[in-house]
């Protein structure tokens, strides 16, 4: 995949609540759970669907907030993948704390 002109990455941004453009080549987002076990049980679902996308972000986990850094390595920057998964991953979220 091509890595997207930083103009277009912070426009998509701007549809999403909380994601961060960091040096022009990070994606970056906390989320914070209720309890421990809450952020451990979204961190494994993150973990399968970046199994599945063979896609990885750098994971944080700070007790009851957990921080998602991601960027295309090969692309040397943001791409369509990255961005497809941040939505994914705000899904994810999105699911587990509605219940």
């Amino acid at each position: 995949m091509e890595k997207l002109p930083i103009p277009v990455v912070e426009e998509k941004l701007t549809k999403l609540s909380g994601w961060k453009l960091q040096d022009d080549k990070w994606l970056i987002k906390r989320y914070r759970f209720k309890t421990f076990l809450d952020a451990i049980a979204f961190v494994n679902e993150i973990a399968k669907l970046s199994e599945d996308e063979n896609h990885h972000p750098f994971i944080s986990i700070d007790y009851t907030v957990v921080t998602l850094k991601l960027t295309s390595w090969n692309a040397r920057g943001i791409t369509e993948l990255d961005l497809k998964l941040i939505q994914l991953y705000d899904s994810i979220y999105n699911t587990s704390t509605a219940q």
